[in-house]
């Protein structure tokens, strides 16, 4: 009996599904429009599809199937969230709209703040309170708790999010409110110190809101999967892709939404270690684009950056502070609106931008014939020559070239180009926006991309890569087999895992704190119960260990990660040494005689990944030979070149072409210019080397595009 696996990851415009047979390597991928409005249809569809294509019934799936989804990021961007309220301390209902006082750019007068996913009419506040140091002043009423259920009763609330003060000190009222609610209501009602039990009023307050706002989205759809999985005779359970790269069970994820908001971008990112490690490239940079958008990540040390906060719908030009701070541990990455369902328009500088607005699956860009009327970037890939009309999706979905140049040329009038030439504009302007983003979130960190490998994927990922990568000055790309799904190829390679964190305040200076030690098991119990859940042995639970830690009267921390092990693995002096360092690394000195305090601690508990090989592809003849030539073209003013058209199932290890080239699969299209030589890997990869030298870009700020 082979080893089917099954995978799923909801885009924006596209679903995505692969099946591997774990015994032999085999792949099998299906690829659908996204049904925005009913989710399961388009993973009905797909799945359906590619078990076909692999001769299988559904009882053949038997391991868990793995799913990623972009259904809480782009309910929370759209605002199409469940009607939520939200519970705070008598006094503190305010706290969503002050939010943290700061402006994240001082000295533009027109910054944006998202409008809270709760509005304040469905704020209620509740008579309580908890001392910062965990104390319990005043207890809710039962009284008090009647009155509150009967007005969120009144106001129809689909689910309830409680946040009250310092509740991640001491959470007995906290319980008390979440508790007495559910029972009252009957509805989802998710708790602070159950979703991010960390410091800090508004991020605590805003991870909890959006978490609740989106469990009357993830809920049901989960429900209608699992049924459906049921009736049509699979095997398996649903594991559900995280935010930070791990995998839990489908109920563990629909208590906390909030963790998959980066689902799908986190699973590509994992793709990405995987490929990193086969490659030997210890640093590698992914490059992830869909119908919507773009996402980029560094690898390094074969592993992705993980960071403790993520910012979710960033509201204005994709500035850090115009979104939602969200307390949730995520793969460290950039996503913008970029994708091949990006509208292009002339604004009011007569300057030609592209995106963030998407055409989304429905309509979609003009091309695909389904009502679209603005051109998007696949139109302008697609009058440039770089698709094939009559091959995108293998054929099943024809392409309309004609009416997408026809929606070019009312853009071209306003810039006094050709329709050619805007659409070549528009394929620069994406190109420099997804550059952008990327330099600006690595300069953000301190890191230089420069001579970095960059791998593309995702269905629009391809397409683009050596325009970016020649904008990063990356001497390499790397186009991997499959890669238009490999973000939910990625879920196959991802261990289960799961990051926890509370805030506890104490001082770093050896005693024995019986405190800590029993904060540190209940967080160990907690990894365990999450991952035995999600099917993973007891005796195969690792755990990782830090800290959050300041030096006395700061207001802000640094994250240290101090070793692994079935207990805190470090020694005091291992442990300031290492805070010490890492400080003088940030802020280049050591401040010795103040005393260190920790103020969150961490425990992350995964197993580790299942494992399985890709078979070799057969050897080429060195030499291929296209299938035909089709005329294309790279920059704005030139007439199109005749350009050799590849097939990717045809091309063999060791094979060798020089760019400009095409090579051309059922899920996207690889496009190589001219200044790259290109060489088939043993595994199918196909990878690009720069032979000429980077032609220098003018760079632009993210978003701020060039004229056509």
């Amino acid at each position: 009996m082979t080893d089917w696996r099954l995978a799923v990851d909801i885009g924006g415009t596209f679903t995505d599904v692969v099946l591997l047979d774990a015994d032999t390597g085999r792949v099998v991928v299906e690829k659908t429009l996204t049904t925005p409005a009913a989710p399961l249809g388009g993973v009905r569809a797909g799945v359906l599809s590619a078990l076909d294509k692999a001769g299988i019934s559904p009882g053949d799936i038997t391991r868990p199937i793995v799913h990623a989804t972009t259904l809480i990021t782009n309910a929370l961007i759209e605002g199409k969230t469940g009607r939520a309220a939200l519970v705070t301390t008598d006094g503190f209902g305010d706290t969503l709209e002050i939010r943290s006082e700061h402006r994240y750019d001082m000295y533009d007068l027109q910054i944006e703040f998202p409008a809270p996913p709760i509005p304040r009419d469905l704020v209620f506040e509740i008579n309580e309170r908890t001392s910062a140091s965990g104390a319990v002043l005043t207890r809710p009423t039962e009284t008090g708790l009647d009155t509150l259920a009967e007005e969120l009763r009144r106001h129809d609330v689909e689910a309830v999010a409680v946040c009250l003060l310092n509740s991640y000190a001491n959470a007995g009222n906290e319980r008390l409110v979440t508790e007495g609610l559910a029972k009252r209501l009957g509805v989802p009602v998710c708790a602070s110190h159950e979703v991010t039990p960390q410091i800090r009023e508004y991020p605590r307050m805003i991870t909890t809101v959006c978490n609740a706002a989106t469990m009357p989205v993830i809920g049901p759809y989960l429900k209608e999967l699992q049924d459906w999985l049921t009736e049509t005779g699979f095997g398996a359970s649903v594991l559900m892709m995280l935010s930070n790269g791990g995998v839990v069970s489908a109920d563990d994820a629909s208590r906390v939404p909030i963790r998959l908001v980066e689902s799908g971008p986190a699973a590509g990112a994992l793709a990405g270690v995987w490929y990193a490690r086969r490659l030997g490239e210890e640093r590698l940079f992914c490059f992830d684009m869909g119908g919507t958008t773009a996402k980029s990540c560094l690898i390094e040390d074969y592993r992705p950056e993980l960071t403790n906060e993520f910012e979710v719908a960033r509201v204005y030009r994709f500035k850090k502070g115009s979104g939602y701070p969200c307390s949730i541990p995520s793969v460290d990455l950039v996503e913008i609106g970029a994708g091949g369902g990006s509208l292009a328009r002339v604004d009011g500088l007569g300057l030609l931008k592209a995106g963030p607005d998407s055409a989304g699956a429905d309509p979609g860009p003009v091309s695909y014939a389904r009502g679209g009327t603005v051109p998007a970037t696949t139109d302008a890939d697609l009058v440039m020559g770089l698709l094939d009309p009559e091959y995108f999706l293998g054929g099943e979905m024809p392409l309309d070239l004609a009416g997408a140049r026809d929606a070019f040329t009312p853009l071209g009038e306003r810039l006094g180009a050709t329709a050619d030439d805007t659409a070549v504009g528009v394929y620069e302007v994406i190109n420099q926006n997804m550059a952008a983003s990327a330099r600006m979130h690595a300069v953000e960190r301190g890191i230089d991309l420069r001579g970095v490998a960059l791998i593309a994927f995702g269905g629009a990922g391809p397409v683009h890569a050596c325009g970016v990568a020649t904008l990063l000055e990356a001497p390499r790309v790397i186009f991997p087999v499959n890669a238009s799904v490999l973000s939910a190829f990625g879920t196959l390679v991802s261990p289960v895992r799961i990051d926890l964190a509370r805030s506890m305040v104490r001082a770093l200076d050896g005693r024995v704190d019986a405190d800590r030690d029993l904060l540190l098991e209940d967080m160990r119990q907690e990894g365990r119960r999450v991952l035995a859940a999600a099917g993973a042995a007891s005796g195969d639970v690792h755990f990782r260990y830090g800290l959050d830690a300041r030096y006395e009267g700061q207001g802000n921390e640094i994250t240290l990660w101090v070793g692994e092990g079935a207990a805190w693995p470090s020694s005091l002096a291992e442990t300031l040494e290492l805070f010490h360092g890492e400080y003088e690394k940030i802020y280049g000195l050591r401040i010795p005689d103040v005393g260190v305090e920790v103020v969150t601690w961490r425990v992350a508990a995964w197993s580790d990944a299942p494992g399985f090989e890709v078979p070799a592809v057969a050897a080429g003849s060195g030499t291929p030979v296209p299938d035909r030539h089709r005329p294309a073209r790279f920059r704005r003013g030139e007439e199109p070149v005749p350009v050799p058209v590849y097939r990717r199932a045809e091309l063999g290890a060791g094979d060798r072409f020089e760019g400009p080239a095409l090579v051309e699969e059922r899920e996207t299209t690889s496009v190589i210019p001219g200044g790259w030589s290109c060489e088939v890997a043993a595994d199918g990869s196909i990878v690009a080397t720069a032979t000429a030298p980077a032609e220098r870009s003018v760079t632009v700020e993210q978003n701020e595009e060039v004229s056509a």
